[in-house]
């Protein structure tokens, strides 16, 4: 990761991992060549809660390059950044099948990242984050026994999706046109694929794994 940093012309990358399960502590993987300093320095001020990259990586794939209006929010975690060598940067995340969400960054302390360079390393800096993404998904799953996609049927999807907003199996089943017990089918097999007891633990994960 770093040498293809250097060969895009950045000094500095970091990749951070989000994994949605277990629901109550999920998993996470940070590496990166950012100097123990800034790491420890970015811990300690608590910049994940405010640093917008972030923020726009969760909801996004798109690219985004650092910029003082993106920054505008936090000039106090900003001036701090660049205190620390890392004055220009791109991120983009990524997602899959399994609701991982990973983020990729590079940055460097010298020369701003111009439009023609974007244009030019588009292609390369989009492939970089997705290999990486990939790459961090496995290493985290080595530590673990990596839990086989969740699939349901759109009926189920269409259940559950009533369910979270509070229906009843009676109610469900009125508005589906079909019988409450078929109701109470398509709930029991949700509940079976993702491995929990009750109506309200399958609506909850099941959104936290974007099924809904």
């Amino acid at each position: 990761m770093a040498k293809a940093a250097r060969d895009l012309g950045f000094e500095y990358c970091a990749y951070g991992l989000r994994m949605p399960l277990p629901v109550s502590n999920p998993k996470m993987l940070l590496l990166s060549n950012y100097s123990t300093e800034w790491q420890q320095r970015y811990a300690s001020e608590n910049y994940l809660a405010v640093d917008p990259t972030v923020a726009h990586g969760i909801q996004s794939a798109m690219p985004v390059v650092w910029s003082p209006q993106l920054f505008a929010s936090c000039p106090d975690f900003w001036a701090d950044a660049s205190g620390h060598g890392l004055k220009h940067g791109w991120a983009q995340s990524s997602f899959d099948a399994k609701s991982n969400v990973g983020m990729l960054t590079l940055a460097r302390s010298q020369e701003e990242i111009s439009l023609a360079e974007l244009r030019e390393n588009s292609v390369q800096l989009s492939w970089l984050a997705q290999v990486v993404h990939e790459g961090g998904v496995r290493l985290a799953s080595m530590k673990r026994d990596a839990e086989p996609a969740i699939m349901l049927t759109a009926r189920e999807v269409e259940v559950l999706r009533w369910t979270a907003d509070g229906k009843t199996s009676g109610e469900v089943a009125q508005i589906m046109d079909i019988s409450e017990r078929t109701v109470n089918f398509h709930i029991t097999n949700s509940l079976v694929k993702l491995g929990v007891v009750n109506k309200t633990a399958g609506v909850v994960k099941a959104a936290m794994l974007r099924l809904l």
